[in-house]
């Protein structure tokens, strides 16, 4: 059977290799791209099962990268969940009206948090 597939999108190398490692051990494959231009990159290449994307990004920040994905039409669909450390009302209801899932501050939960929330988001019906 075919692994599930996880985007990470995180310009802090020890956050991504954290959430990595936490989604590698419970079973998923990991990708991950450390700016904002190679992550669109690698979501239209590797065609994810779900993407963990973080906001404050180089090249490309993670709004506009959820912009894009919800254009193309083989990611559009695709689960994206919002991970960052800005938490503000106004940077929530932007990712959301952009199409994000769902939206993560970093400090407030754990990597097992995350993967709990990964694992709702795509047992969730897709539209």
């Amino acid at each position: 059977m075919e692994k599930t597939k996880v985007l990470v999108i995180e310009d802090e190398r020890m956050l991504a290799e954290m959430y990595s490692t936490k989604f590698a051990m419970e079973g998923f494959e990991v990708d991950k791209a450390f700016d904002g231009s190679a992550g669109l990159q690698k979501a239209k290449t590797v065609n994810p099962d779900v993407i963990l994307l973080d906001i404050i990004l180089p090249k490309l920040d993670g709004f506009a990268v959820l912009k894009e994905i919800r254009k193309d039409e083989r990611l559009k669909k695709t689960p994206v969940l919002l991970l960052t450390n800005l938490g503000q009302d106004d940077d929530i209801k932007k990712g959301k009206e952009l199409g994000a899932d769902d939206y993560f501050v970093k400090s407030n939960h754990t990597p097992a948090d995350v993967v709990i929330k990964v694992k709702e988001l795509l047992a969730r019906p897709r539209p």
